[in-house]
């Protein structure tokens, strides 16, 4: 089945970015799903299965630069088949990136090209605000926006004392409480979306994010299972990110649950994150304090007053730390990449000079 493309986000400013790839005969697509290094995307001409095309994979330095759900791609169609290659990814607008889980320093992608990002927790043994911070400050590096969901609110025994809990956690981040179970609040979801936009629902596993798109498109859509009984976690039935179209109110991807959360390139946006950390830091003697062991640290004190809560502070130590550490890591791994890029600018040069000289 064809798409229109405006229903799947595609506006004047693409179609501007897309000109010299339409010029080489190539037509857009928007990445739906990725499975195994095998992809589909929706085009103008349907549903079409892609890979990337050897030259570009080869060119790519990072994974980063490889297509992901929600990317739009210009793609070079096969004749007679619903198939083609992807030859170049559209910059993007925004994306959602953690560091890949393990030991390796990369980037990842987990949606891309998303107006708003619904970060989605339970309200059962899946309540977690810790959690929420984490996904918070990647989410205001991610250039979305975010919106909390707090899922399940059928189960909570004190929803308010939840809400204010939440709340200076959120600091302006929209909250909305919603239940599959007896419908509340499915309203909001569409309501930060429209014709064209795109949200990413992320969350841990057992959430309830395949339950809530089900909701939301009115069939099942996606499978669901049943939480374990004894932590409220999913059993991983996502496997892999799908971008699903919402008719005339928008599209939302779907992501499996994330075991580890790791954080990516949020410098700055920690600063939204922890503006309250940040507004209290003014006061400190010093003006580098990392507000663990330094005398006279203003954060420390308002701790000891009463005035801020100590697990928050415990969070913002704990997290700038990751980061410190990540950046060491992402500066040794920046060296390899650029030595790689070198290497790959080189190959091609010898291979313009030796055509030149034939």
């Amino acid at each position: 089945m064809s798409e229109d493309l405006q229903e799947l986000g595609w506006d004047a400013g693409w179609e501007q970015c897309f000109a010299p790839h339409r010029a080489q005969g190539l037509v857009p697509a928007r990445v739906a799903i990725e499975y195994n290094h095998m992809f589909r995307a929706f085009s103008e001409a349907g549903e079409l299965a892609l890979q990337h095309a050897g030259r570009f994979k080869h060119r790519a330095v990072a994974r980063s630069e490889l297509a992901a759900v929600g990317d739009w791609v210009a793609v070079r169609r096969t004749p007679n088949e619903g198939a083609g290659t992807m030859e170049a990814v559209l910059p993007r607008r925004s994306r959602f990136s953690r560091k890949v889980a393990g030991e390796l320093t990369e980037e990842q992608v987990v949606a891309a090209n998303i107006d708003t990002v619904f970060l989605m927790m339970g309200l059962d043994l899946d309540y977690n605000p810790r959690r929420l911070e984490r996904y918070l400050l990647l989410a205001h590096e991610s250039g979305a926006r975010p919106v909390v969901l707090l899922s399940k609110s059928d189960l909570a025994t004190d929803l308010a004392a939840v809400q204010a809990d939440i709340a200076p956690i959120a600091r302006g981040t929209p909250v909305h409480a919603i239940s599959v179970v007896d419908g509340t609040g499915l309203e909001q979801v569409p309501a930060h979306l429209g014709r064209g936009r795109t949200g990413a629902l992320l969350g841990s596993s057992g959430a309830g994010k395949s339950t809530l798109i089900n909701a939301l498109v009115g069939e099942e859509r996606l499978r669901t299972q049943e939480v374990r009984p004894s932590d409220s976690r999913g059993r991983h039935t996502t496997r892999h990110r799908q971008l699903i179209v919402l008719p005339g109110r928008g599209l939302l991807i779907d992501t499996p649950g994330m075991r580890e959360l790791q954080l990516w390139g949020v410098a700055e946006a920690s600063r939204d994150a922890f503006e309250d950390v940040e507004a209290l830091a003014v006061g400190c003697h010093f003006t580098d304090c990392r507000h663990r062991d330094e005398p006279r640290c203003a954060v420390k004190q308002a701790v000891a007053d009463g005035r801020f809560p100590e697990a928050r502070l415990a969070s913002y130590v704990k997290l700038h730390a990751e980061m410190a550490m990540l950046d060491a890591r992402r500066d040794q791994r920046a060296l390899i990449d650029e030595k790689r890029r070198s290497k790959i600018m080189g190959k091609a040069l010898k291979h313009m000079q030796k055509d030149r000289s034939r």
